[in-house]
């Protein structure tokens, strides 16, 4: 009988600190610019992606995983007769899963478990650490999925975004309701419901106010969140948000660890560099 082996792909967002320490595998999703896809983390950075879409005026696409990445890091685990837990991006959001499921098939392997996380990001990652956390503990593959699979509506993700223009360039809103909001200085609170994102609130104003309400609309659901840990997350960039949002959740005096992580080209595409979030379980 082979480990349990844990892995998830890129867009969970977790640092290069927490996948070494956790044992995890990360397949990385593709971005697509001038026509050539490059690995997410990998083979571009946000810097490298925010550039280019300045430059272009648009949106890199993004690819669900390919087949030849799952073969180099999945075979090896195969073949080691291992039990493999995939955790994904939101199949809201991406074919991802399903790629996985179609290499399952085709290896005839029926030790790969494909978890739908239902959502984007550290959302993700915080269903992964959990899921790296019982399998250090002994816990069997099938507990695990079954475990991670009645927590994830508990899982609260949300963004508050800085500029409209990246979601113009991706068509999730208008190009006119972007100029328009930009002008006015609304920033959208985005949240993940039901595997899918919308707009769950808008803040008018400076970003540093408009933070300051974002994470006053959350004391609530943190009063009542799972006390281990707490995600910063954000593109690589300016410190001022990110420090605040850690001084504020260290003086909520609630979580154990707090963890701040860069978002990956995926979400950083389409959300843009002024991006950051809280995320985080509540209890049962």
């Amino acid at each position: 009988m082979g480990n349990v082996r844990i892995v998830a792909d890129s867009t969970c967002d977790l640092s290069p600190e927490l996948i070494a320490n956790y044992g995890i595998t990360i397949i990385p999703l593709c971005i697509i610019m001038d026509g050539k896809s490059y690995y997410d983390w990998e083979e571009t950075t946000p810097e490298e992606i925010f550039a280019w879409a300045d430059e272009h005026k648009t949106t890199p696409g993004t690819a669900a995983v390919t087949f030849e990445i799952l073969e180099q890091r999945l075979t090896p685990m195969i073949e080691a007769g291992d039990d493999i837990i995939f955790l994904g991006i939101s199949e809201d959001m991406s074919t991802t899963c399903n790629v996985v499921r179609m290499f399952a098939e085709e290896k005839e392997y029926k030790r790969l478990f494909v978890v739908n996380s239902m959502n984007l990001s550290t959302g993700i990652g915080l269903q992964v650490l959990k899921a790296a956390e019982m399998a250090a503990e002994g816990a069997t593959a099938e507990e695990i999925v079954e475990a991670i699979e009645a927590a994830r509506d508990r899982v609260r993700a949300s963004f508050i975004v800085d500029t409209l223009t990246y979601l113009a360039r991706g068509g999730r809103c208008s190009a006119v309701a972007a100029f328009l909001g930009n002008a006015l200085k609304i920033h959208p609170m985005i949240a993940v419901k039901n595997g899918k994102m919308g707009v769950a609130k808008k803040y008018r104003g400076n970003m540093t106010s408009s933070m300051e309400r974002y994470m006053n609309d959350l004391r609530e659901e943190l009063a009542n969140a799972e006390t281990k840990r707490v995600f910063i997350t954000h593109p690589t960039g300016d410190r001022e948000l990110p420090e605040r949002a850690r001084k504020f959740l260290e003086e909520l005096g609630i979580f154990d660890e707090i963890c701040e992580t860069f978002a990956g080209g995926v979400i950083s595409s389409h959300c843009g560099p002024g991006t950051i979030g809280i995320l985080f379980y509540v209890k049962e």
